[in-house]
């Protein structure tokens, strides 16, 4: 009886110690893509540039992943599906908003600065290569942590086409790269939340 007392706590407090793992990650993480979304925000700003924008937001979108996914670390699984839930919504929204700014960017035809691009998008890339990284392990734990690896892979794609488009502006002197490689992040930032939702719903219906 003993051993299986022991036996139990031993499972219990690897059980606690995964999850501060978890939570120390996601921390981590947290701060990394807090940082980013200032500098590259301001960045894309003063760039002019729709792909930096998108991305910036994006680093903004997943700070705000990572604090539920930390919330929802140590809770059932009706509570990781509704953070995972609000993740897809996030996403969604953020897709929906990179759309909105590629309209109106449509309408000035003003190239952006593709060296700020080039500078940032680069120092984005790093810092996100880090995040998935640090969540590579982690990435099939459940629903929760899955759709948090989801959102630093998509981090890194977006990453890379920020790149191709500032070398693409820098080669035409055209705002036309800028605005597509933004298009295609806001597709990839849609077809996420589908995928997120999608998989979070079937936690959340009742037994």
């Amino acid at each position: 009886m003993a051993d299986d007392c022991c036996s139990g706590k031993g499972s219990e407090l690897e059980k606690l110690a995964a999850q501060a793992d978890q939570r120390r990650v996601l921390m981590i993480v947290l701060a990394i893509n807090a940082v980013m979304f200032v500098a590259e925000f301001t960045a894309g700003i003063i760039a002019g540039s729709t792909a930096l924008l998108a991305d910036s937001v994006d680093m903004l979108g997943d700070a705000l992943v990572y604090s539920l996914s930390i919330f929802a670390i140590s809770r059932s699984d009706r509570w990781k599906g509704g953070a995972a839930l609000a993740k897809g919504i996030f996403i969604l929204a953020f897709g929906v908003g990179i759309l909105v700014d590629i309209a109106i960017k449509l309408d000035s035809g003003v190239p952006p600065s593709s060296t700020l691009m080039l500078v940032f998008g680069t120092i984005a890339l790093l810092a996100n290569l880090a995040c998935l990284r640090l969540l590579w392990r982690f990435r099939a734990k459940d629903v929760n942590m899955a759709s948090t690896f989801e959102c630093s892979r998509n981090d890194v794609i977006s990453n890379v086409g920020v790149l191709i488009a500032a070398a693409a502006v820098t080669a035409t002197a055209s705002p036309w790269p800028d605005i597509i490689v933004g298009a295609v992040i806001a597709v990839l930032f849609l077809k996420s939340a589908v995928h997120v939702i999608r998989q979070s719903l079937p936690i959340l219906k009742p037994a």
